[in-house]
């Protein structure tokens, strides 16, 4: 805050960058104002010590348009996605560009039918959508229908195809694919095959990962035998035998990239076969209380995950911003650099 002396409106308005007439309008709210304008003037009322400043405070918060945003995430049972619901609803509840309101909903059933349903019925209660899903036919076309009614959708985590997207929220997928292919090369205990596991190629964010990881060593180390990638479809149990039979088949396996769902069961079988010393490296994504445990006991060396909070944050601040039109025309980004983990940081 600067210096103690009383100031005026003109003193605000300069501070402010704006004219007395806009000062006044914030002051006594006669005309709308854009949020970004009114934003301004209170920073600089905080700046300057303006008398003032409580009414300003409560003008700017009684402006702020009340938006209701959704969130269709994936399985409540995975920590993941929990943990992703809990930060969405809280940075909505914090946004400073619309009186937030979360309505967070999971879908278990990720078949094409079931999501649109739930994406449908989600959008009759706010203003604008946020989800995880895979990039189908069907629920590209359900996209397309809500951006046709003016419904405001944007894409979490992994991306779609469907026009009617205003815009993405994620990590560059194609760098993080190849960011583990480095870490396979430079950590692997000897020379060997290497296998990828995703969950379904249909999102668009692992097929990404898969590609980037294939790339790097195709690149890097070409002598590497690359085995046929396994789809888990996002099931652990599917996950456990497919490692189950990776480890016995393939008894000089050299590494193990899990670019998708089923990191749990991954890890089941690594316990259950013990010798994580002399196993595999294994590099996977997202941290939760699973895979820092992992991480710590050895049983995996390195985890690239999103930066939950971050990416909380800006979805919010894209959707809010989309809903009071001050996004930018066009298709939105909100790309994020990714988190690496390992055992000594976690």
């Amino acid at each position: 805050m600067e210096t103690a002396e009383r100031r005026t409106i003109v003193d605000l308005a300069s501070a402010a960058g704006v004219s007395v007439s806009t000062v006044d309008r914030v002051l006594n709210g006669r005309h709308p104002v854009r949020q970004v304008t009114a934003d301004r003037v209170l920073e600089a009322a905080e700046r300057i010590g303006f008398r003032g400043l409580t009414a300003i405070r409560h003008r700017v918060a009684n402006s702020r348009p009340v938006g209701r945003l959704g969130f269709l995430l994936q399985r409540p049972g995975q920590k993941e996605y929990r943990l992703w619901g809990e930060h969405l609803a809280e940075a909505t509840r914090a946004s400073t560009i619309i009186h937030g309101r979360p309505v967070v909903r999971f879908v278990e059933d990720l078949t094409p039918d079931n999501v649109v349903d739930h994406l449908m019925a989600l959008s009759r209660e706010v203003d604008a959508v946020a989800l995880v899903a895979a990039d189908h036919p069907r629920i590209n076309h359900a996209v397309d229908m809500l951006a046709a009614d003016g419904v405001q959708v944007f894409t979490l985590v992994t991306d779609l195809s469907a026009a009617g997207v205003v815009g993405h929220i994620g990590i560059d997928d194609l760098k993080k694919g190849r960011t583990a292919g480095w870490f396979v090369k430079g950590l692997a205990r000897r020379a060997g095959p290497v296998a990828v596991i995703v969950g379904n190629a249909r999102y668009m964010s692992q097929d990404l990962a898969e590609t980037g990881f294939r790339g790097y060593l195709r690149e890097h180390a070409p002598d590497v035998r690359l085995l046929q990638t396994a789809p888990t479809l996002e099931d652990d149990a599917q996950a456990f035998s497919i490692t189950e039979a990776l480890l016995r088949d393939e008894p000089d396996l050299a590494g193990i990239y899990v670019a998708g769902g089923g990191i749990g069961g991954v890890i089941a079988a690594l316990r259950a076969r013990g010798g994580a010393e002399e196993g595999p490296v294994v590099v996977v994504n997202e941290l939760t209380e699973e895979t820092r445990e992992a991480l710590t006991d050895g049983v995996i060396r390195v985890v690239l995950s999103h930066p939950a909070g971050q990416m909380a944050k800006t979805a919010v601040e894209m959707m809010a911003l989309a809903l009071v039109g001050q996004n930018q025309s066009g298709r939105r980004s909100g790309i994020l650099p990714f988190e690496t983990f390992t055992s000594e940081n976690v």
